[in-house]
C-alpha cells in the first residue's frame, strides 16, 4: 500500500524541506513532521513539560514529588463484595 503524500505547492517550502533534510540526514517527511509538530505546539498555546514544570516551580517556590503525593492518597481496593 502507498504511502500518502503531501503535496507543497511553494517552491520555497520544497526547497526548504530537502536542505532540512539533506543537511540532518533525515528524509523529507521527517523534518516537515517535526516542524509542523513543533509550530502546532508554538501556536496551540500547548506548553512542553519541562516548561510547564519550571513554571510550577517559580510560581510556587517548591518542587512537588507527585509520587508522595499520589501514595498519601492511594488506599488498596478491597476487592468484589461476594
Amino acid at each position: 500500500m502507498a504511502e500518502p503524500q503531501l503535496s507543497v505547492r511553494s517552491s520555497k517550502a520544497r526547497e526548504l524541506a530537502h536542505r532540512l533534510a539533506r543537511r540532518e540526514n533525515r528524509s523529507i517527511a521527517d523534518v516537515v513532521e517535526r516542524a509542523l509538530e513543533s509550530y502546532e505546539t508554538r501556536e496551540a498555546g500547548r506548553e512542553p513539560a519541562s516548561r510547564f514544570y519550571s513554571r510550577l516551580a517559580m510560581e510556587f517556590g517548591t518542587d512537588i514529588d507527585l509520587e508522595v503525593v499520589i501514595g498519601e492518597h492511594r488506599k488498596p481496593h478491597q476487592g468484589v463484595d461476594l
